[in-house]
């Protein structure tokens, strides 16, 4: 049977997988993910699920969604939502607010009992003209019912029968856009290649939800997505976790040292710890610890050994290596610590992305105790800080911060493979001293930063600790002025660093009335916020910070070029305080958000509209 005839085209749409924390729409938005990237489509996807592991079923707490914006020119995954797959009555309710007008809603018809419909919160047996939905194209689609049927001659329990029902909502939509199956037939294949009746049952469902789409006629609309045009290489889907750990494994590389991970597991940032964990053959050593404390104590004995220590963590783990991190300071050791940022304060909301610890990065320890901070600002580009954070921990000898987030760590792109050419070498920092006469603190001219000696090196015996050094010979000091000077050294070692890092760049219009200031992973709603009011004639330029500590140098110059200044954060305004504390002279209207999600793209720009027409 041909497809429906109502065909809508766009350059981008977003899908919305969406059921209990057990129906598998993670997987299931991962695979229809990686079929619109190998189509050729740009990817921009959102996780977001409950911290519970095993969330209340069928409630609204309970509810475990992933959306995707594929197409062309995708920077974020999407406001609203275009086609929804509600696998029960709960995950309507959750997202029925958030659907765009006259979208597609999948609905399981078998889910939506009585039973259902009471602990998803509805007051009638009518979720649709309850939740205001009679202009929206329903599907409405017996999905459980129909999984059975086509797994009736398998020998299996009804729970893996049931297990398999995303499999039949991601080949429906399959054919609603359509996608090719093959791709995630080969997937099926492989992962249960052990298990054949559950390869069997999941290869069976997923033809059925294609073949629904086939056979029943009222399916319309049906959708096309042009492909985009991207540069001609290799290409893969990837999250910022490994994207990150990747790019520590190439600034080793360039380096020539050997990477080591000393790290506790901890939500969102366990990823890394996973990924590195399994790049054992490319030199990569990885060390679990017991607990945070001695995860960053590992990583910083490897950098004293000669390797680059990482530690990956979360805000409350920062708060724990806090001490650590200040004996890096003093010992003046490379440190990279990625800290993959959540809701707070304690263990505030685990799951949910929020840029809470910018203060914590920036101030964060006792004492003068100055360290490099950076954000990444998205998914892919987790590789490219990952990498400069290193280089410059190595280079300057110094710890550096990197922020990421949720949101980072858990959205995926479409990522072009680098060539090796396209990142810059790493100079580790040895000595020239001469064997016998070393002076541990003497530093490079230009960047304050000491020589970098591994244990081993005759005639280069040293000892370091936490104890305040002698400004040459490294040996304990309680001496007040030379106390200073060292303060003052290791402060302008930081600010230094502000010589070798990118001026800021600004997007939009040139004759911009506003600037638009943000940092690390709102970049995606704010370039399109501002890309799209530019197109409405509005005039509106964007700066986005990714080295933070230090400023970049033109900072202060480049604001002094616009009228009008606001600065969104997902937390109560931390870079606007920072950027007070360091150029006061600019007026800073704050746009700030603090409920675990991202930005949408509207209300930046309902902001912004504001903002000029003051």
């Amino acid at each position: 049977m041909e497809k429906s005839s109502k065909v809508i085209e766009a350059d981008k749409i977003s899908v919305r997988f969406s059921g209990d924390s057990g129906d598998g729409m993670q997987l299931t938005g991962t695979l229809f993910s990686q079929t619109s990237a190998i189509f050729g489509n740009d990817i921009s996807t959102f996780p977001d699920f409950p911290a519970d592991i095993r969330a209340p079923q069928g409630t609204i707490g309970g509810v475990s969604g992933f959306q995707v914006n594929f197409g062309k020119g995708v920077n974020t995954p999407g406001d609203l939502t275009d086609v929804l797959v509600a696998m029960n009555p709960a995950a309507l309710k959750a997202n029925a607010k958030n659907m765009k007008p006259g979208g597609t809603i999948i609905i399981d018809s078998d889910s939506f009992d009585k039973k259902g419909l009471e602990k998803a919160g509805y007051k009638t047996d009518d979720p649709i003209t309850e939740d205001k939905l009679e202009g929206y194209n329903i599907i409405d689609a017996p999905i459980t019912v129909l999984t059975k049927a086509s797994v009736k001659d398998l020998e299996l329990d009804n729970k893996s029968v049931l297990r398999s029902k995303n499999m039949f909502a991601l080949g429906l939509v399959y054919w609603l856009f359509n996608r090719p199956i093959e791709h995630t037939q080969e997937f099926i294949k492989r992962k249960f290649a052990k298990n054949p009746p559950i390869m069997q049952a999941n290869l069976l469902v997923l033809q059925a939800g294609f073949d629904y789409g086939e056979n029943v006629e009222a399916i319309t609309p049906s959708y096309h997505i042009n492909p985009s045009k991207p540069r001609p290489g290799i290409y893969r889907n990837l999250n910022g976790n490994k994207a990150a750990a990747w790019g520590f494994i190439a600034a080793a590389e360039k380096a020539g040292v050997q990477l080591f991970l000393g790290s506790y597991p901890i939500t969102p940032a366990t990823e890394v710890l996973q990924e590195l964990a399994l790049r054992k053959e490319l030199g990569v050593k990885v060390f679990q610890a017991e607990d945070e404390i001695a995860g960053v104590c590992t990583a910083i004995g490897a950098s004293y050994s000669g390797s680059l220590g990482v530690t990956s963590t979360s805000g409350p783990g920062l708060a724990l290596k806090t001490e650590a991190i200040g004996l890096a300071v003093m010992a003046e050791l490379p440190l990279v610590v990625i800290d993959v940022q959540r809701g707070g304060p304690s263990t505030g909301l685990p799951t949910k992305t929020e840029q809470s610890d910018l203060f914590q990065a920036l101030f964060g320890r006792n004492g003068e105790s100055p360290v490099v901070v950076i954000a990444a600002s998205t998914p892919v580009n987790c590789f490219d800080y990952a990498f400069y954070a290193s280089k410059i921990a190595i280079e300057h000898t110094v710890p550096v911060i990197l922020l990421s987030d949720g949101f980072l760590a858990n959205g995926t792109q479409s990522w072009r493979v680098p060539d090796a050419d396209d990142f810059p070498g790493i100079k580790v920092p040895f000595t020239k001293q001469s064997p016998g006469d070393f002076k541990p603190y003497l530093r490079d001219a230009d960047k304050l930063s000491r020589a970098w000696v591994s244990p081993g090196n005759m005639g280069f015996e040293h000892r370091i600790g936490g104890l305040e050094k002698d400004e040459l010979t490294g040996n304990i000091s309680h001496d007040g002025p030379n106390h200073e000077k060292m303060v003052s050294l290791r402060q302008e070692k930081v600010e230094r660093i502000a010589n070798y890092i990118p001026e800021l760049d600004v997007v939009g219009n040139k004759d911009a009335e506003l600037l638009v200031v943000g940092w690390g992973g709102t970049y995606g709603h704010l370039y399109t916020a501002v890309e799209e009011l530019n197109k409405e004639g509005r005039k509106v330029a964007l700066a986005h910070f990714n080295y933070i500590n230090p400023l970049p140098k033109n900072t202060g110059e480049l604001f002094s070029r616009y009228k009008k200044i606001v600065v969104c954060e997902l937390n109560m305004g931390q870079l606007a305080g920072f950027l007070r504390m360091k150029h006061p002279q600019f007026n800073y209207s704050q746009y700030n958000k603090v409920q675990g999600q991202p930005f949408t793209v509207e209300e930046l720009k309902s902001r912004f509209v504001k903002l000029l027409e003051s």
